[in-house]
């Protein structure tokens, strides 16, 4: 029996989308633009020079980007050792839970709804009933907004009152931001839970708490313990057929809340470099015949969001580095695959996820190319590597 590691790089798209210019990204490429600026010397805080990416690389990255859009990368031009491929999302979105469930073989299918880029951006019964939820006299923010920004803009304030800081962005997201002392963690866990039925009825498709700590004086910062109360997956996916087939799926970072627990055993969480560590483990423990699926969020979180080139590269040379310990203690027929679930290139405009095709790595199945696939396909793959039934639209790239 063999195991299956899925590890979804948030964020980390590589151009090409068939659809782009429906989103008004076509153009948008996040690992080959990364790559133009370093080489270029315009990516220097807190490392210097092309990016260096061998790991990833080496099991085709650099290939991959030319096939998703025939763009070049310079510094990931290595004769791939691995299998490599790109794939295309269906789903009508740019999302994290379109890019999931896709890759997890369940295209999404609904239209999400987007709150509009008005002030205020939510309905008059939404904002009342979260007013009354939270036993406050009312809510700050109600537009759209940067997470970090708008912690800055309304924290005092937030500190004063009491109400909670609730804001949305081009994703199909409500927030709740509040103080993890002052207003208490258990309580925003619970005002977001109580309130997830309605915006999931309006097929918003997460209810996000967004915890921070600080004060006026000191700043804000969010804190790891963000909680997604997501909408179901409409039909079983990857870990539903694990799971039926009487194996273990254990989570790493958001997976869980993004698929509402749904075909999930066990769940681990904390910072990507925590993550990194929780992943070593199962690599090193995990039951045979499972599926152990990842989620690294910081670089679509902390760089792809902020327009942050440098750090965005700093963190995929990070991950790189730390895959690179991993790779080397899976067992004897163990299959990973790198992958991500959306674009988010930090030379674009905007501050929003980009429409691109994802790299698809495979490491531990031979070399090779893939060629252009589909999001569903990856979903396929590993569940004909772990020998379960699986179902349409996908089919297996090995």
């Amino acid at each position: 029996m063999t195991r299956a590691f899925l590890v979804v790089m948030d964020s980390v798209g590589c151009g090409g989308a068939p659809d782009a210019a429906a989103f008004g990204d076509e153009g948008a490429n996040t690992l080959a633009h990364i790559a133009a600026e370093c080489a270029a010397g315009r990516a220097e805080r807190g490392r210097s020079g092309p990016l260096a990416l061998p790991v990833l690389d080496g099991l085709g990255l650099g290939a991959a980007i030319r096939l998703a859009s025939g763009d070049a990368a310079p510094g990931l031009g290595a004769d791939p050792s691995g299998r490599w491929g790109a794939a295309s999302e269906v789903s009508p979105g740019k999302d994290t839970p379109s890019g999931h469930w896709e890759l997890a073989g369940v295209p999404v299918p609904w239209d999400w709804h987007y709150f509009p880029r008005t002030e205020p951006a939510f309905p008059d019964d939404l904002i009342e009933q979260v007013r009354t939820k939270a036993g406050t006299g009312g809510i700050l923010g109600n537009r759209h907004a940067s997470g970090t920004v708008i912690l800055q803009e309304l924290g005092a304030e937030h500190m004063r009152t009491g109400w909670p800081i609730c804001y949305t962005s081009a994703d199909s997201v409500f927030q709740v931001a509040a103080h993890e002392e002052a207003f208490g963690l258990d309580r925003l866990l619970a005002l977001c839970e109580s309130i997830a039925p309605t915006l999931h009825a309006m097929n918003v498709g997460r209810v996000i708490a967004r915890p921070f700590v600080g004060s006026p004086e000191t700043g804000f910062t969010r804190t790891s313990n963000r909680h997604d109360y997501a909408i179901a997956p409409p039909s079983p996916t990857l870990c539903d057929w694990v799971q039926g087939a009487g194996r273990r799926v254990q989570a790493v970072g958001k997976i869980g809340d993004i698929f509402s627990m749904q075909g999930i055993d066990e769940v681990r969480k904390g910072s990507d470099a925590e993550l990194m560590g929780h992943l070593g483990d199962y690599v090193d423990t995990a039951p045979e015949g499972s599926l152990t699926f990842a989620n690294f969020v910081e670089f679509d979180s902390l760089y792809g969001h902020r327009r942050d080139v440098a750090g965005y590269a700093r963190a995929l040379e990070w991950f790189d580095a730390g895959i690179g310990r991993l790779l080397p203690r899976l067992r004897p027929g163990d299959l990973m695959c790198f992958t991500a679930d959306h674009g988010n290139d930090p030379t674009w405009h905007g501050t929003d996820h980009t429409r691109e095709r994802v790299p698809v790595l495979l490491a531990g199945c031979g070399a090779g190319p893939l060629g252009l696939c589909a999001f569903a396909d990856v979903a396929a793959t590993l569940a004909c590597h772990l020998g379960v039934p699986a179902a349409p639209p996908g089919r297996s790239l090995l």
